[in-house]
């Protein structure tokens, strides 16, 4: 499939929260969203596909995010002031802050001089890969996105090229296998054949509390899938 004849257009970025109201605030400052007034749990971004939706779970968070979010900050007083924890400070290894939200989710924070303390710049979407390459081949694939053509920090990075609301969607390498439901994930607008095709797999079909097809990539990772406007 070329890059320019994409199979799914990206529609809204998820998080799942055991405190539904406190997440969103957060992260609605964290990014400078707006809460939609009928529904402050969806944020609102200026740009098509800037959406964030901040969906209530019954589970706690049990293990290390396979998909995180980068943000771009001027400091981290912003971050610390709205409840965010630093994990981990640069160091040898790495250049930015590993941090936490209030509802434990982990992302990571990248200090930009010039740049004002909040509200942070959406960077990246970063998700943990047993084979980094492939990940990124379906899915640039599916999203009709290029490679990165300078590498610099990322692993297997695809350019957005305006076709998502942040700048790079990168698959990196980890040792551990994914073990529990992703608490980030994302939606796309597709035909759900044609997804099938490709290797999709189907975990739920729409029923009646929900109009979409919940659906998993070929390490498992779950997306969501709505069907094209006719």
């Amino acid at each position: 499939m070329s890059p320019t004849s994409p199979l799914a257009t990206w529609q809204a970025l998820c998080l799942d929260a055991s405190d539904q109201p406190r997440l969103a605030e957060f992260w609605a400052a964290a990014l400078g969203h707006r809460p939609d007034p009928d529904d402050p749990t969806h944020l609102r971004g200026n740009a098509e596909g800037e959406h964030v939706w901040v969906d209530a779970v019954p589970e706690a968070k049990s293990a290390k995010n396979r998909v995180h979010l980068d943000v771009e900050v001027g400091d981290l007083d912003g971050l610390r002031s709205l409840g965010a924890t630093v994990l981990r400070e640069p160091d040898d290894e790495i250049h930015w802050f590993v941090m936490a939200d209030p509802g434990g989710g982990e992302f990571c924070a990248f200090v930009r001089p010039g740049r004002a303390s909040l509200p942070g710049r959406f960077y990246e979407v970063v998700v943990d890969s047993a084979d980094p390459h492939a990940q990124a081949a379906w899915w640039g694939a599916l999203l009709g996105l290029e490679p990165e053509r300078e590498p610099q920090e990322h692993y297997a990075a695809l350019e957005s090229g305006g076709r998502l609301p942040f700048d790079y969607l990168c698959f990196v390498p980890v040792p551990e296998p994914k073990t529990v439901k992703n608490r980030v994930h994302w939606d796309v607008v597709a035909d759900v054949g044609a997804l099938t095709e490709r290797g999709a797999t189907v975990l739920r079909e729409p029923g009646d509390d929900i109009s979409w097809h919940v659906m998993a990539d070929p390490e498992g990772n779950e997306f969501c899938a709505f069907a094209p406007r006719s």
